[in-house]
């Protein structure tokens, strides 16, 4: 599923107006108005969100599935191929694509929540992805990752996951701390989907790190 949600993200902004490939929307400023009006409409704009002007039940979910541009996609999907396979493969495909897109959509409404007056358009799968991240960071807190770090030179060094996680998230929520009303990056919904990841990896599979594995029986091989 990680994959298909890959596939499914790619597909969506290949046919939309950001991609730029589909003459129908035009070009310049006819093309800037096409891509406005789409992300209006299937992107979540908090103000008519809350008003009730849009589907609420589906607009999150579909504003998941849309990015603004090229560097906007590669750098989400870059982090939901990093991360989400290990995530998927501890909780199965069925219940891996229910948490992301539940948890998409929650950090979506609480973005809308905290900017209620906000009339931009908010895309993109970031809270979905965050919520794979925080899950990450419960269930495989030692796995080292390939990172580049500014005062590091942007050297690709091996960290724990829990090094590299943290220092995104601190810096997730300096951001949002600073975040106004305008378009920008949604650092609220980032902090918001990876907490929710965190706590339901931590709810859910708790259990299973306090008791560890079943020891095998006396004369038994385990597996």
């Amino acid at each position: 599923m990680t994959y298909t949600l890959i596939g499914c993200c790619c597909l969506v902004f290949l046919i939309g107006p950001a991609s730029g490939f589909v003459p129908s929307y035009g070009t310049g400023q006819a093309l800037q108005e096409a891509r406005s009006a789409y992300f209006n409409q299937w992107g979540v704009v908090p103000r008519a969100l809350l008003s009730g002007a849009v589907r609420p039940l589906t607009t999150p979910l579909t504003a998941l599935f849309l990015h603004g541009n090229w560097l906007h996609l590669l750098g989400n999907l870059l982090f939901l191929f990093v991360f989400g396979g290990l995530v998927e493969q501890r909780m199965g495909p069925v219940r891996f694509t229910l948490f992301y897109l539940g948890a998409g959509y929650v950090a979506m409404l609480c973005y809308a929540a905290a900017h209620p007056a906000s009339g931009e358009t908010l895309v993109g799968a970031s809270g979905a992805i965050s919520a794979v991240l925080g899950a990450f960071l419960y269930l495989h807190p030692h796995t080292r990752v390939t990172s580049v770090f500014p005062f590091l030179l942007f050297l690709p060094l091996r960290f724990p996951a829990w090094v590299v996680l943290l220092f995104w998230l601190t810096l997730q929520w300096l951001s949002a701390r600073q975040d106004g009303d305008g378009p920008g990056v949604a650092h609220l919904a980032h902090v918001v989907g990876f907490t929710l990841g965190f706590l339901y990896a931590w709810l859910h599979y708790r259990r299973a790190k306090v008791t560890g594995p079943t020891p095998a029986s006396e004369g038994e091989t385990p597996p």
